[in-house]
């Protein structure tokens, strides 16, 4: 499988329960912090629902 780097650009606050939960299921927690995924439909998925507060590049 592939990787990829999920980069947080932006906050979460005054974001949803819901979106706050999926970037610590994403495993970011601070601003501008680097994590890497296999590129799986679950990440995918999630990646997704907060994609206007993360950044994604392929490694």
């Amino acid at each position: 499988m592939a990787k990829i780097k999920v980069t947080k650009v932006k906050s979460a606050i005054n974001r949803t329960q819901n979106q706050k939960r999926t970037l610590e299921a994403l495993g970011l927690t601070k601003m501008n912090q680097v994590v890497e995924h296999e590129n799986t439909s679950n990440i995918l998925g999630m990646i997704n629902k907060v994609s206007h507060l993360v950044s994604v590049e392929e490694a």
